[in-house]
């Protein structure tokens, strides 16, 4: 059994882009207990205020197995360790189990400590020692250790000597930097495992993309607490990536770190802390990202229609994912066949609806369009082109009318008028952060009295790209909008050389798809 220790309420949030309010981390840390994760790391109380209410609020929030962690760091240099105001916060945060980081490379130790070697071992010693003398579990973070094993493995191994003689409960082996190959990795491990007889944990960092490697290399070697964050955020290049090793242990090593029914959760746990920490997947993300099971090429998804083996290496619903085929000019008619089937319409590969589909499909894509990232306009398409579109309004007028530059506001206004089921709405002015959301405020306004089911849904993600750099400032410009409700995320894909009217067209492709589905 591994056990898996969660930071990306500490570390995690010290990404750039990560900014988590007191509620976030609440929301977070339910819905990891429930999943299964088995630590917890909430914060460092002695660092803000808002940990320390994190610690106070946890108390009472339901949490039913995990253990929540409060972490900080070993007593200061030439000071006595109760009176250490560090010290004094681990124990009013009130947790069972604590995390405190020391110092085990001999650089640091003379360079940021400025201490002695030997008063760094003591910091050690008496922190885990009085933390263990009040009843709790510790888990001593060796910061640094693959460095300061690289430049002086006799005092790097001290330092966990230390610890491992005052009780500590777990020793964690730290590649703060990020720097440490897989090799480096089990011949560290190896020589830990000749030293103490404490369980070992592992905590990676990604800054030469190898945090997931080195993390399963160092559980090879026999760790049994893995550190690392949902999404893999944390400073700089982020933190080992739980999205994957969790998947990694259960399926690829067949060791057990979650019950088996919740990794099906994987992929939603992901998507939830993504969204509680406005930070989007990254598509080609492995296990959980949009495109992990996405297939293009036709030759693959001819090879895939005989066996799904051929192109993916697990079952995507193992880990709460599901198997895309993605539309384009390169795919053929078999990419046009397999989304209709996916969408509930049958056609047949060589039928006149099939061709006049990929015709189109090809005609699109050759004037800037792509399908395989908005899938709902493709599905519009097919309905169209197959005489069964349900046309739910019709825009008679839009217009941005009154578009200030270069006055430092961003402030547009629009006006839309629509005909509703024979009824014509000349809606009223609606201001927005730019025209396009002054667009979306004013059609939004003269339908929803008609469809309350709008009322619903908001704009999570607008992506511009210029299609034909080479034309200058005539270039076209493809825009991508993704809209969500409490079910379902769509997207819808425009194109123009007038960029507003390239955002309408998929704004009111969105609306559309979301009043036919």
């Amino acid at each position: 059994m591994i056990l898996l220790y969660d930071t990306t309420l500490r570390d995690g949030a010290q990404g750039e882009g990560v900014s988590l309010a007191g509620p976030d981390k609440l929301l977070i840390a339910k819905r990891l207990d429930r999943f299964g994760i088995h630590y917890i790391e909430g914060g460092w109380p002695g660092s803000n205020p808002k940990d320390m209410a994190f610690f106070k609020e946890i108390r009472t929030a339901g949490i039913e197995q995990a253990k929540i962690v409060a972490f900080g760091s070993t007593r200061r240099a030439n000071k006595k360790v109760q009176d250490d105001e560090n010290v004094k916060s681990l124990l009013e945060a009130g947790t069972k189990v604590v995390t405190i980081f020391g110092k085990s490379w001999d650089f640091q130790v003379t360079e940021v400590f400025r201490v002695p070697l030997k008063e760094n071992l003591e910091m050690i010693r008496e922190t885990v020692s009085y933390l263990k003398d009040r009843g709790l579990e510790v888990i001593y973070d060796a910061e640094h250790f693959f460095d300061g094993f690289k430049a002086n493995s006799e005092y790097a191994l001290e330092t966990l000597q230390a610890a491992a003689k005052a009780g500590a409960d777990n020793l964690t082996l730290c590649d703060t930097n990020g720097g440490t190959l897989p090799d480096e990795i089990r011949e560290a491990v190896r020589a830990v495992k000749q030293t103490v007889k404490t369980p070992l944990g592992i905590h990676c960092h990604n800054d030469c993309n190898l945090g997931v490697a080195n993390s399963i290399a160092a559980v090879r070697e026999g760790c049994v607490l893995v550190q690392g964050t949902f999404n893999g955020y944390g400073e700089r290049c982020g933190n080992a990536n739980l999205t994957s090793i969790i998947p990694v242990l259960q399926i690829k090593m067949k060791t057990s770190c979650l019950p088996p029914a919740k990794l099906a959760e994987l992929a939603e746990v992901s998507h939830y802390v993504a969204e509680i920490c406005n930070m989007p997947i990254e598509s080609n993300q492995p296990f959980t990202g949009r495109s992990a099971f996405a297939h293009k090429g036709g030759v693959h998804i001819d090879a895939m229609k005989k066996n799904a083996r051929t192109y993916e290496h697990i079952d995507p619903t193992l880990v709460g994912n599901h198997r895309r085929f993605l539309v384009s000019e390169l795919g053929g008619k078999t990419n046009v066949l397999l989304k209709a089937k996916e969408l509930g319409i049958n056609l047949e590969k060589e039928s006149p609806e099939t061709r006049k589909i990929l015709a189109e499909v090809q005609k699109l894509e050759n004037e800037g369009y792509q399908f395989e990232a908005a899938e709902a306009s493709f599905q519009l398409l097919i309905q169209r082109l197959l005489g069964r579109e349900k046309k739910f309004f019709t825009v008679e007028a839009a217009s941005v009318p009154n578009e200030k530059i270069g006055d430092n506001s961003s402030m547009a206004s629009a006006t839309v008028k629509v005909t509703v089921k024979g009824k014509t709405v000349e809606g009223r002015e609606e201001k927005g952060d730019g025209p396009v959301d002054a667009l979306y405020k004013a059609l939004l306004h003269a339908l929803k009295k008609f469809y309350p089911v709008l009322e619903r849904i908001h704009l999570t993600d607008y992506k511009v790209r210029v299609v034909n750099s080479q034309a200058g400032t005539a270039a076209k410009v493809r825009v991508f909008i993704e809209f969500q409700d409490d079910r379902q995320s769509w997207t819808t894909v425009g194109v123009d050389k007038n960029i507003i009217e390239a955002s309408w067209k998929a704004l009111v492709e969105a609306i559309e798809f979301k009043l036919a589905s």
